[in-house]
């Protein structure tokens, strides 16, 4: 794609994001259009670095000013193919756009990209799409609520079931723990390797947490008893929300309901932060997540994902909940942590 792709009158060209000033100036258009967290050059880079995709960009222009921005990862693995994800290991950051025909324009030159770039499918996470391309609502909720006044009003926001968990989880001597630093990375990088291998998926790099961390503004709630640590979350922070993002407990955690006072606990350190809303992020429809989600409050909202297949291409399948990888995930539960943990980057770096 050498050439702009225009639509219009809009123009579409590779973004150069090897140029600061041109970073800065995706990022502005970002933060003034309302744009996701997962919209931001930084995080395109963040990834780049952290697994070793490489990262895109297409911007749409009219008379010299952004109209339209498409962050784009591509991922390649020899389990689940390549495919352009906007964005990558993300759960939004979809087409971006301030004028109708930037989004058409911006597609199509997506479409340009992933052929020379030999992806068969592109993946995008919210925004308009051309009707051509498959969308679905049915697959994911997202989950977004507004954070109470204070501690106590925001405990008592908490409906009663769940309200009565946390609660139990307070009164079993646990310690809360925020930071950024080293100890802080390596333990939530342990209680989130052991929670997924027993979910049956394989661990992130650490080498993304970090980059996301050492990029964008965020940090690590730690929950422990008698030193050892149970649950923990790395969270981020964006227009005035707090997002959970890569979280997890281990097998320790349900019996002293760690988790529950994680996220309760993170509620009012987001508050003092200065955040105004909890999101909860996305959930597969019907998931266990999903209902622990509701049990806390939330009202889920479908999210809409959009994909592309090119001709003759067919769908990418990387669901950890298709039945072709069912016997996949129940080998991984019984794989050893130690040997989880080393063959899981290699592997998740590919999901994308």
């Amino acid at each position: 794609m050498n050439a702009p792709f225009a639509v219009a009158g809009t123009g579409v060209r590779r973004a150069a994001l090897d140029q600061p000033d041109e970073v800065a100036r995706i990022e502005a258009f970002v933060c003034a259009a309302g744009g996701s967290l997962f919209h931001r050059p930084a995080w395109l880079a963040a990834v780049e670095r952290g697994t070793g995709n490489r990262a895109h960009g297409l911007v749409a222009e009219r008379g010299g000013a952004i109209t339209g921005w498409l962050p784009l990862s591509e991922v390649h693995s020899p389990i689940f193919g390549r495919v352009l994800a906007s964005s990558g290991f993300a759960v939004d950051g979809g087409v971006l756009a301030t004028v109708a025909a930037a989004g058409p324009a911006l597609c199509r030159a997506a479409e340009e990209l992933a052929q020379r770039l030999s992806c068969p499918t592109i993946e995008v996470r919210g925004g308009p799409v051309p009707r051509h391309w498959h969308v679905r609502t049915d697959s994911h909720c997202g989950f977004v609520t507004e954070l109470a006044a204070d501690d106590e009003a925001q405990l008592l926001a908490i409906p009663r079931k769940q309200r009565a968990e946390v609660r139990r989880g307070l009164g079993n001597g646990l310690t809360v723990r925020v930071g950024r630093d080293e100890a802080d990375r390596a333990a939530h990088y342990a209680v989130y390797a052991q929670s997924v291998r027993n979910l049956g998926t394989p661990v992130y790099p650490r080498a993304l947490f970090d980059a996301a961390l050492d990029a964008l503004d965020g940090d690590i709630l730690t929950v422990s008893r008698d030193g050892e640590a149970l649950a923990s979350v790395l969270s981020f922070y964006h227009d005035g929300a707090v997002m959970p993002y890569w979280g997890g407990g281990t097998q320790a955690a349900r019996h002293w309901r760690a988790n529950d006072v994680m996220y309760y606990a993170l509620m009012n350190h987001a508050r003092g932060r200065g955040a105004s809303r909890f999101d909860f992020g996305r959930s597969k429809t019907g998931s266990g997540a999903f209902h622990f989600k509701r049990n806390w409050g939330f009202e889920p909202q479908p999210l809409a994902y959009a994909s592309w297949h090119a001709p003759g291409a067919e769908p990418r399948d990387a669901d950890p909940t298709s039945a072709k990888h069912a016997a996949r995930i129940a080998l991984w539960q019984r794989l050893p942590l130690g040997v989880a943990n080393r063959l899981g980057p290699w592997i998740a770096r590919g999901l994308g």
